[in-house]
């Protein structure tokens, strides 16, 4: 949008209110309060994005990663671990240079995934790209509530283990704990978008520090306290499984590493959220460098140090399947700061589900004052806060139904291999590249072209073997389940 050639008064609607553009133009085309789009400057810095991806990257996916070693094993977890860390990086700064159309700084915005693919590649890929990044965040909620749910059932179940002395089995139900955690994001969820979500980011990416550190500490004390290092180069060994079985485990453990990087399907979001100069892309890349770097660091430490300890018999959930060891009061702080990660990273998912429901409502019906208007609530000593009735409706019923399909489904690493497997190759790969040949206008058969179509199909082999993992997993736990019924 070009602005400030006249001099004349131009007024923007935004966000119901309209604004005045006319002043302060900045030799850029924004002003000193509003960006060239018309929208409010963005205040994002490399280090608000590296909260937020390390928010969404840092989640409960660490927390399988030692099971997912022990399945495949000294040589080829590590490798693997380091190979998807290089890919997702790699195919981030191809989508970070996506944000913006032509010019990389002063080109058309995409605001969302969505907007990305809609400029460069167009037509039905569109579509395909939202149905498959809007059920991915709906999943990854739905994943982050049976998480949350088995982190709190463990704190319980710590304190009766030890208040019993052990004689008591402390089994208990998960509903009442995916309902308590479904209350919490309702209130969450009522923070309007991105750029307001920056303070629960950060307290988030702290949180997934201290209970990845705690993890790993355990681990060490664990691999100290027995004097060996377990485990073997080939991974869990045929015996304690079978061989089919062995397979089905190794494809689910590529969908559970998968998982633990997944972040592309928010990037585009995230980057919208950052200031420029510099531009977007500069700064994105930076933020993905940091974060792949710190949280691969992280996952190699967790994820071998885990395997160390426990061997074949490493758990699927590092820190509820220690067997209550003591000091338990540090599980329990461990449990508690993955619990309030998990409700900052729910949010940070769902905010761009959020943003497309709520803008196709208000593009459909401009004039229903139930999804439009804004009703300004006092806050003493703050701004007011402006509830949104459509809003407070909408995604309070977006929460109760993750909520309840929870309680139906409370699988965590099965479900957390299917969701990386089903969102990596779309999401992280084949658009990112897709993209970026499109705006680079790379010849076909170059050799730039070829090498990364090689890297795009290889991705979709690793994407369907860990599916197939993941899904036979899903089966094994439907033969025992009963619906809402679900005791640990």
């Amino acid at each position: 949008m070009k602005m400030g050639d006249d001099g004349a008064a131009r007024n923007h609607l935004h966000n119901n209110q309209v604004f005045d553009l006319s002043i302060d133009v900045l030799p850029q085309g924004g002003t000193k309060c509003y960006d060239d789009d018309g929208r409010l400057k963005r205040s994002g810095t490399v280090w608000t994005a590296s909260a937020h991806i390390i928010t969404a990257v840092i989640g409960s996916g660490v927390l399988s990663l030692a099971w997912a070693t022990a399945q495949l094993g000294w040589i080829a977890g590590p490798i693997v671990m380091i190979l998807f860390s290089f890919v997702t990086y790699y195919t981030s700064t191809l989508l970070a240079a996506c944000y913006r159309s032509g010019d990389p700084v002063n080109g058309k915005r995409n605001y969302t995934y969505m907007d990305a693919v809609r400029s460069n590649l167009g037509g039905f890929k569109v579509k395909i790209c939202g149905w498959v990044q809007y059920l991915n965040l709906f999943g990854v909620a739905i994943g982050y509530t049976i998480a949350s749910s088995i982190s709190m059932m463990a704190i319980k179940r710590s304190n009766c283990f030890h208040a019993s002395g052990g004689k008591n089995p402390c089994h208990m139900n998960s509903n009442p704990y995916m309902i308590a955690f479904g209350i919490v994001e309702i209130i969450f969820s009522q923070i309007p978008d991105f750029d307001q979500l920056w303070w629960l980011s950060i307290v988030a990416a702290v949180m997934s520090f201290t209970y990845s550190t705690i993890g790993l500490g355990l681990g060490i004390a664990k691999v100290a306290e027995t004097g060996k290092i377990r485990g073997s180069l080939t991974g869990i060994s045929v015996g304690t499984v079978t061989q089919t079985q062995k397979i089905w485990r190794s494809f689910q453990a590529l969908g559970d590493i998968a998982f633990a990087y997944s972040y592309s399907l928010i990037l585009i979001e995230i980057q919208d959220t950052l200031k420029a100069p510099p531009s977007e892309s500069k700064t994105m890349k930076k933020a993905t460098l940091i974060s792949v770097g710190v949280t691969t660091l992280f996952y190699m430490l967790c994820g071998c140090m885990g395997y160390a300890a426990f061997g074949d018999l490493s758990p699927g959930n590092l820190l509820t399947g220690f067997g209550f060891y003591n000091p338990f009061w540090l599980l329990d702080i461990a449990n508690a700061a993955i619990v309030i990660h998990l409700v900052g990273a729910y949010q940070v998912y769902c905010q761009p589900l959020f943003a497309f429901i709520e803008k196709s409502a208000t593009e459909r019906f401009p004039d229903s004052e139930f999804i439009t208007k804004d009703i300004k609530i006092p806050i003493p000593g703050f701004r007011p806060y402006n509830l949104n009735l459509f809003r407070l409706v909408w995604r309070t019923i977006f929460v109760i139904i993750t909520t309840l399909i929870s309680m139906l489904l409370p699988f965590f690493n099965d479900i957390v291999g299917l969701l990386g497997a089903l969102g990596f190759w779309p999401l992280t790969v084949y658009f990112p590249v897709e993209m970026y040949i499109s705006q680079k206008k790379i010849p076909k058969w170059s050799t730039r072209w070829v090498c990364l179509q090689i890297l795009s199909i290889a991705c979709l082999f690793i994407t369907i073997a860990a599916a197939a993992g993941s899904i036979a997993g899903v089966v094994l736990d439907l033969k025992s389940f009963k619906p809402f019924a679900t005791v640990y």
